[in-house]
């Protein structure tokens, strides 16, 4: 896989994880101020490797890390709708 579709994947999963942050407010508490947050998706082995690379490279001295295991993503959603009706009137 290339630099640039593993990029792509991290940007994606990366909001995926901001929208789960936004819904689960009690998982961003528990990340120490200043921490570098390092994605790691069960479900995609060389994405997970290259987080881990970059990471190390990025990481500052005495840095706290958190490593968040993501087991899989959902099927995404193309509406957030939940009900809907029709009225169609005539005339």
């Amino acid at each position: 896989m290339s630099e640039r579709e593993l990029i792509e994947k991290n940007m994606s999963l990366n909001i995926e994880f901001s929208k789960y942050i936004f819904e689960h407010a009690e998982f961003d508490d528990n990340i120490p101020k200043g921490a570098q947050v390092v994605l790691l998706p069960d479900y995609d082995e060389e994405l997970s490797a290259y987080n881990l690379m970059i990471a190390e490279k990025q990481r500052e001295k005495g840095q706290p890390v958190v490593y968040v295991r993501i087991e899989k993503l959902l099927a995404p959603r193309l509406s957030r709708v939940s009900k809907a009706e029709l009225e169609v009137k005539y005339g």
